[in-house]
């Protein structure tokens, strides 16, 4: 082979990293590169890319990649001792610094090897990876490039989306604020509003109260006022009679024919005070109110806020399987909480049916399996019904007491003094009229009855030998009755507007016991 076809004939050098050009003349790549460059500066605007050897024209610049097979060729002849300064030529030393060679055969990395994933030089390709898939390394660079491409493609389709997504997330974010200002500010305004119409109405139905407070006072006290003259002109006739009475026989006589009973009417002493009976659609709706703002919105917002019940004293419970009011106690007394409230409590004997026994300082009441005593009769007692009263009873202030129920059948409560005592039927229980009000323990669910009307509680009663705890609290001003399970939490309360005296009570199922705990 002579020399010349493995020189370059711009630099008239062997070849280092041969590029052959559109036309089929080869050139070092440097070389042509340098010369393209100089006629792009010379004329930037009307630039012409021709071959330097036949002076074929190019319309654009054409791109070079490596002739492999002239790289070879050069690499074998200078191995095999050509002339000592080709190797020192310009063209390869430029290119020996720019160019990756192999640290074994000091060869440039021109095949890829896919089985070691790795550049190699062709010595490397020939001997170690012989039976490899081996590919050049421009055209692995090719594929990788389209490969590039594809993810590049891929990533600016995520970044769009993903800068899509930062719009429409940044426009969620607006909108919700406004959606969440405008459910503050209804809920504001009206709360606001319930505040105004309760204030307004509280302010017209105390007036009303005044009103008849002062009518009826005032009739009351004008017949008062009538009832002292009467007493004071009996006084003046009594104190003239008996003046009468040291006079001489014939005046005595004479005068005492003078002396007249007074006939003065009668006038009525009872002051009726009906605004409540008056007022009964107006305590109804404050009691359902009432209700509503204490149990239903507590619960609607304990459900909607959540609620942690780590550590919950309803945890503790062994016997109660409730799911509790939300409301913590309403009432508290730094560290004594309800107990603040305790009061002491014992049964009536003269009201207990004949089927419960008193013991314990009648603190404990029986229901008896073998049957009614013999009791003696008395108005106050329970003929058909299976309750008793306690003697204390309430009409004003706070009371909190506890029970324990040995079973879950029984129906514990308050009463006014008027309940039925001798009727037979549903009529005399706890809660089955609007005497009372009460809470029934079951196996299968809690109840609160109030007038015959049955409410169910959130929990069960889970059958277990040991007694059920209940509390109770009655708060005689705020109409309230208040359950508490094992370690005060709250199991239901009622609202109402309480009018008349109230006597703890209880209905006690057979053999079932109920004890009064001490304060």
């Amino acid at each position: 082979m002579e020399a010349h076809s493995l020189c370059c004939a711009i630099c008239l050098e062997r070849f280092k990293y041969p590029a052959t050009i559109p036309c089929g003349h080869t050139f070092c790549k440097d070389c042509i590169s340098k010369h393209w460059d100089q006629r792009e500066k010379g004329r930037p605007q009307h630039v012409e890319f021709n071959c330097p050897v036949c002076n074929e024209k190019f319309p654009t610049r054409p791109s070079l990649k490596r002739n492999v097979s002239l790289s070879v060729l050069s690499e074998a002849a200078a191995d095999s001792g050509g002339d000592p300064k080709d190797a020192g030529s310009p063209c390869e030393r430029a290119d020996v610094g720019t160019e990756l060679l192999c640290a074994r055969h000091q060869k440039p990395l021109d095949v890829y090897c896919r089985n070691e994933r790795m550049c190699v030089c062709c010595a490397c390709a020939m001997n170690e990876c012989k039976n490899h898939d081996k590919v050049l390394v421009e055209e692995e660079r090719s594929n990788r490039e389209a490969v590039l491409k594809k993810k590049s493609l891929e990533i600016r389709k995520c970044r769009e989306n993903t800068e899509q997504n930062i719009l429409e997330l940044t426009e969620n974010i607006a909108k919700a604020k406004v959606s969440l200002q405008q459910t503050s500010q209804w809920v504001n305004v009206k709360f606001s509003h319930l505040l105004k119409v309760l204030e307004e109405k509280q302010e017209l139905t105390e007036s009303f109260v005044a009103h008849q407070q002062e009518a009826l006072l005032s009739q009351a006290e004008a017949r008062l006022r009538d009832l002292q003259e009467k007493a004071l002109q009996l006084s003046e006739l009594e104190e003239q009679i008996a003046g009468l009475c040291t006079l001489p026989h014939h005046q005595l006589i004479q005068d005492s024919m003078l002396i007249e009973v007074p006939q003065m009417g009668e006038v009525p002493v009872d002051v009726n005070v009906n605004v409540l009976e008056k007022l009964a659609p107006v305590t109804d709706v404050l009691s359902r109110i009432s209700k509503m703002v204490c149990e239903d919105l507590d619960k609607a917002v304990y459900a909607a806020v959540g609620h942690n019940k780590e550590a919950s004293p309803q945890d503790k419970r062994p016997v109660l399987a409730v799911v509790p009011s939300p409301a913590t106690p309403s009432y508290t007394a730094g560290k004594e909480g309800l107990s603040a409230y305790r009061c002491s409590l014992t049964f009536d004997p003269r009201t207990a049916n004949a089927n419960l026994l008193l013991s314990q300082s009648n603190r404990r009441a029986e229901h008896l399996t073998s049957g009614p005593r013999p009791v003696p009769a008395h108005e106050a007692r329970f003929d058909h019904t299976w309750q008793v009263l306690c003697f204390e009873k309430f009409t004003h202030g706070r009371h909190y007491w506890e029970l324990e129920v040995s079973k879950p059948w029984a129906y514990v409560g308050v009463t006014y003094q008027a309940i039925p005592r001798k009727e037979k039927g549903r009529t005399g229980m706890l809660g089955m009229n609007e005497l009372s009000w009460s809470l029934q323990l079951d196996e299968r669910q809690l109840s609160a009855w109030h007038a015959g009307n049955k409410e169910p509680v959130l929990g069960q009663m889970q059958g277990q030998s040991q007694p059920l705890r209940i509390g109770m609290l009655l708060d005689y001003e705020s109409g309230t009755l208040t359950y508490y399970s094992e370690g005060q939490v709250r199991l239901h309360a009622f609202h109402c507007v309480f009018t008349d005296e109230l006597f703890p009570a209880c209905w006690i199922g057979e053999g079932v016991s109920v004890t009064l705990c001490p304060p």
